[in-house]
């Protein structure tokens, strides 16, 4: 297998491995995707793909993706030193996707069509915290994720990584004005923010819903918490100061949809 990948040349490793820069994913449109799973939920997306890097050290571990897929991506083998460039595991897994962006729809047009809930982030910094959110939103079946001016990229590596390739099932819309939003949102959805403070436990559902969070160390600013329907928190009683902004929403959105609105139907 390995004789018919050719090696990359070193003006593609050299436009690759730009992609680590946030300014040069957006000039590219093009991100990187590391590991199995992450590869193989794009595989199964129609998100396109320019390229796959494999690491011949690594065959047992990647092939079967290429028993499995029949991807028919361009490939190209990479040497260690030059993995190095590109990879963010100490341990890699030996597979790496060169992704294109894509088109993003309008914030309206994405709120008018989505047929579940969604994940608002405001000002989002950490991506291993962002990617635990996409993860989240996608296994609890969130069609989208709206994510505000001055958040984290989330096709920074490690959000990418993080997330095991909910990156791929879900829509995810950048740089929204929140504040300007919210009127259509609160038309069209429950909105619910997350509040330490003054918010109540979170329950479930029955019509689709908006879940508002802010940034992890100083949450919602008051402006956008004074918009919500109702304010949530996880009420807690243990020695811990607080959970992380990845947890706690994970409950949040566990809750939501708990015995509560069904996407397919409607109605719980």
């Amino acid at each position: 297998m390995l004789s018919n990948i050719p090696r990359a040349s070193q003006n593609q490793l050299k436009r690759w491995a730009s992609l680590q820069n946030t300014k040069f994913r957006r000039e590219e449109g093009l991100f990187l995707a590391e590991g199995v799973k992450v590869v193989e939920e794009l595989l199964k997306s129609d998100r396109q793909a320019e390229a796959l890097l494999v690491l011949p050290e690594k065959i047992s571990v990647w092939e079967k993706i290429f028993r499995e897929t029949k991807s028919n991506v361009p490939t190209y083998q990479l040497t260690r030193p030059e993995w190095k460039k590109l990879s963010q595991d100490r341990e890699p897994e030996g597979i790496i996707a060169v992704v294109k962006v894509g088109k993003e729809p309008s914030a309206s047009s994405f709120l008018q069509s989505s047929g579940s809930h969604i994940l608002i982030l405001h000002e989002i910094n950490n991506p291993g915290n962002l990617g635990a959110l996409i993860r989240s939103a996608c296994w609890f079946g969130f069609s989208g994720i709206l994510l505000s001016a001055n958040s984290v990229d989330w096709t920074n590596p490690k959000a990418v990584r993080a997330s095991m390739g909910g990156v791929f099932s879900l829509r995810i819309l950048t740089n929204i004005d929140i504040a300007a939003l919210l009127p259509e949102i609160r038309r069209e959805y429950i909105l619910v923010g997350s509040d330490p403070h003054r918010g109540v436990a979170p329950r479930a559902l029955t019509k689709k819903a908006a879940l508002l969070l802010g940034n992890e160390s100083h949450g919602l600013p008051d402006h956008l918490l004074g918009e919500v329907h109702e304010r949530w928190r996880i009420p807690g009683g243990g020695g811990a100061e607080s959970l992380s902004l990845p947890q706690a929403a994970a409950i949040m959105m566990y809750k939501m949809v708990d015995g509560g609105w069904c996407p397919s139907t409607g109605s719980g």
